[in-house]
């Protein structure tokens, strides 16, 4: 899904967390290494009313405390940026497996 804004064209996407303990520490490592592959600018948050923080500091991921069946909301802008969200919900909806991490 696209959604320009006056920022420019970001690339969004939502996906539910499945796992057991919600966004603790592991998950949190995990989404922000992947994140931190991509030069695109990376946000996420946990609720349509949070506010919206950089994918890529794994403490602000873990400040998050999103529980099991949260909705997790991505955004990202640049050149991979739909790569990206791709990668962050295939990681998400796999319940960040510990091969490839």
């Amino acid at each position: 899904m696209l959604e320009t804004t006056a920022n420019g064209p970001f690339v969004t996407g939502k996906v539910r967390l499945v796992h057991a303990a919600g966004m603790h520490a592991r998950p949190a490592v995990k989404l922000t290494k992947l994140a931190k592959r991509f030069q695109a600018q990376i946000s996420v948050r946990a609720s349509e009313t949070a506010d919206w923080i950089n994918a890529k500091s794994v403490a602000k991921v873990m400040a998050l405390r999103a529980p099991r069946d949260a909705t997790i909301e991505i955004k990202a802008l640049g050149e991979d940026a739909e790569a990206a969200v791709a990668a962050i919900i295939d990681l998400v909806t796999a319940d960040f497996p510990e091969a490839g991490g």
